[in-house]
């Protein structure tokens, strides 16, 4: 082994004991990696940066775009609703539809994008069948997982093996030549869910107060009642002498010394017989006299701001029933288990400058926190209730580490409802599919142009397509590409290959397979699925071509393990989505998944040598 074999190697694992910890972001331990390698020597400044233009890069940021316009434009939330008045109110029925839907939906879309969309959907589902959403919820993340294996597109790995081969001098994977195998995992994986998994699903989530059979999800009256909050909305007038005049909101310091929250603020002079339009609240936005502030406060510190400032109470609902404005909304959102929020206060990690939304309310342990919210320190499963305009509150469920959207209201899926535009994305997305399918173009060409007419289109906003790409994994695929090239350049490759070759290659091709797949499987469980993708490709390619067999099956086999990543509640976002709706515990995942990916490993190793001969 030489010098700079052993460097690679020993930042390699360097690299996955960080992954492991997670005491850095995923991103910026591949770009530690990208500058370590240039440091070194290993790689130059273009070889080491040349992750950012690769194809594969690019992809996954079109497709994250095109999935954001299905999102936008209302199709995804459809897709979501038909399910709802398919499957009814059968258990069994609702377990194989709900599987086969979002893994349908998961071919086209991130797979964690598709776990975000149905999951409301499908614990208002389970509740109205009066099935514990826990049944529903581990199987959701299992078939979106395999959904991937359905198209090219349908997750990473699929992408990065396929670029891979066409960098080598051969044909790529087209589109659809993931659909048998995914297919059959599919069913393999709903059917033992049916008859087996089910069973070892536990049932720790109790109902949320409201009656469990209700078909209606709440509205936002509804949420801001569940959180003790509708005695705490008031309409406050600000009088001509009053010491807010003239002032912004910053200025007047509402929030830090009544703990009072500023809603919106309409104009109503006495001249006029309704009020101005509510504009909503912004640091430097001035009070004026006769102004109408709409606030949010506990009643005695509302009591001593009108006393101290001058201001006269009006009714709450003065102007009708909502509490809060058409224009704003609220949605409550759920803390996860590696979230950065977790032992700080919504003041300390500036959650209003970063989300543009307010927290309006703490939930713990199903009770509403009464004390100072603003200081209380946060803790993994707490819920919050955030109040915004309805772009903002949309674009929190882009959120994936921190937190995630778990309730919305009844406004905010009627707002989802497909648009004049959902037409134009349905035909977009058909377009790049059979583009992709037959040809036509390079797919990265494919997807760009499809990613490009979604905002032409007016399907999305350029705002809202830049806020839908993950850029913690476009940054952290581009920074494992390099990483892969280093271990090619120092031999790292060649000598895993003609270790693999050597320990299995005499067993004969399933057993080099198996073995592929079993390293794939073990480090999908820990770290990125993509960046062990990422590594393990030109291994599996090497060991095929020493050992004189197409690269074909194994590759395949290695797809096939990468999105098997049931076993752990880290493994994948998809399963962290999961994890508090369904109150599941570490073990549960285990006890669930191993039988499962067991089964995927014979299952691959008997039907992927029939469709891609060795």
């Amino acid at each position: 082994m030489t010098p700079a074999m052993f460097f690679v190697f020993a930042l390699l694992a360097i690299v996955i004991l960080l992954f492991l910890s997670d005491r850095l972001r995923l991103d910026l331990v591949a770009m530690l990696a990208v500058l370590a390698l240039m440091l070194g020597g290993i790689l130059s400044p273009a070889e080491a940066l040349a992750g950012f233009s690769d194809a594969t890069v690019l992809i996954i940021a079109g497709l994250f775009v095109v999935g954001g316009g299905l999102v936008q434009t209302g199709v995804a939330a459809a897709m979501s609703a038909r399910i709802s008045r398919i499957a009814g109110a059968n258990p069994r029925t609702l377990l194989i539809v709900t599987m086969l839907a979002v893994a349908s939906l998961s071919a086209f879309m991130s797979s964690a994008g598709a776990v975000a969309i149905f999951l409301p959907v499908v614990v208002s589902l389970a509740w109205n069948a009066r099935i514990n959403p826990s049944k529903l919820l581990m199987p959701l993340a299992i078939a979106a997982l395999i959904g991937g294996l359905l198209t090219l597109i349908g997750t990473p790995p699929n992408i990065v093996i396929s670029a891979y081969l066409a960098d080598q001098g051969y044909r790529p994977f087209g589109f659809f030549q993931f659909t048998p195998i995914g297919l059959v995992m599919l069913a393999l994986g709903i059917l033992y869910m049916v008859v087996v998994g089910v069973r070892w699903l536990p049932e720790r989530v109790k109902p949320a107060g409201r009656e469990t059979a209700a078909a209606e999800l709440p509205t936002v009256n509804d949420l801001i009642a569940s959180y003790g909050l509708a005695e705490e909305f008031f309409r406050l007038r600000v009088r001509r002498n009053s010491p807010l005049v003239g002032k912004t909101l910053a200025q007047s310091r509402l929030r830090t010394l009544y703990d009072i929250t500023v809603i919106d603020v309409q104009s109503w002079p006495p001249d006029q017989p309704l009020p101005s339009p509510p504009r909503p609240a912004a640091p430097d936005l001035y009070i004026d006299e006769h102004d109408i502030l709409r606030v949010q406060g506990h009643s005695q510190d509302i009591a001593r701001l009108t006393r101290e400032a001058s201001l006269t109470i009006r009714p709450a609902n003065e102007m009708g029933e909502r509490y809060l404005p058409a224009e704003l909304g609220v949605v409550e959102v759920l803390l996860t288990p590696r979230s950065q929020l977790n032992g700080q206060s919504v003041v300390a990690a500036r959650f209003r400058e970063k989300y543009g939304v307010t927290v309006l309310g703490l939930m713990r342990r199903g009770e509403p926190v009464t004390e100072a919210i603003t200081t209380t320190p946060l803790r993994f499963g707490d819920a919050l209730l955030v109040q915004g305009t309805w772009q903002q509150i949309g674009l929190l469920q882009q959120e994936r580490r921190d937190f995630v959207v778990v309730g919305q209201p009844r406004e905010m899926l009627a707002l989802r409802r497909a648009t004049d535009r959902a037409p134009l994305a349905i035909a977009i997305i058909l377009g790049m599919l059979a583009v992709m399918s037959f040809n036509l173009l390079p797919t990265v060409t494919a997807v760009l142009l499809a990613a490009a007419l979604m905002v032409l289109g007016g399907c999305l906003s350029m705002e809202d397509a830049y806020a839908n790409i993950n850029w913690e994994s476009i940054v952290l695929i581009a920074g494992m590409l390099p990483m892969a090239t280093a271990l090619q350049k120092t031999g790292g490759v060649d000598l895993i290959a003609q270790s693999l070759t050597n320990s299995l290659g005499q067993a004969g091709p399933l057993v080099v397979m198996a073995g592929l797949f079993l390293f794939t499987s073990l480090f999908s469980q820990f770290i990125s699925n993509t960046a062990t993708t990422v590594l393990v490709t030109p291994i599996a390619f090497q060991t095929a071509i020493a050992l004189g067999f197409s690269p074909y099956p194994f590759l395949m086999a290695v797809a096939v393990a990468a999105s098997t990543s049931f076993a752990t509640p880290i493994a994948t976002p998809v399963n962290m989505l999961v994890l508090g709706p369904g109150g599941y515990r570490f073990g549960d995942f285990a006890r669930v998944g191993l039988p499962l990916q067991a089964l995927i490993l014979l299952a691959t190793l008997l039907v992927t040598p029939l469709l891609f001969p060795f």
